[in-house]
């Protein structure tokens, strides 16, 4: 009984340990019809607003932009909102 146990254990624990290690990676890019969050490091790469807004407008929405982490492993993050009906929709540049 005490070497089922111990060996029920070693299983668990190599198995959470395992699991851990593939949680730290996120993508660049994620998001979904209420919005996302983009990878700091894309913002040298071009402009991230045009990046959230092209995306929202697959859905029929517009991009906010609702929070920055501005060091190198942050996060933009973004909300896809319906547009008001007297509100022009946002035009990118490009």
């Amino acid at each position: 009984m005490r070497l089922t146990r111990a060996a029920a254990l070693i299983a668990t624990t190599t198995l959470v340990a395992s699991g851990a290690a593939r949680a730290t990676y996120v993508a660049p890019f994620v998001g979904n019809d209420t919005g996302g969050i983009i990878s700091y490091s894309l913002t040298a790469q071009g402009d991230v607003s045009a990046l959230a807004a092209s995306h929202c407008a697959q859905y029929g929405k517009v991009a906010r932009l609702t929070g920055v982490q501005a060091y190198p492993g942050g996060y933009l993050s973004f909300s896809c909102v319906w547009a008001l009906p007297d509100q022009p929709p946002l035009r990118v540049r490009g």
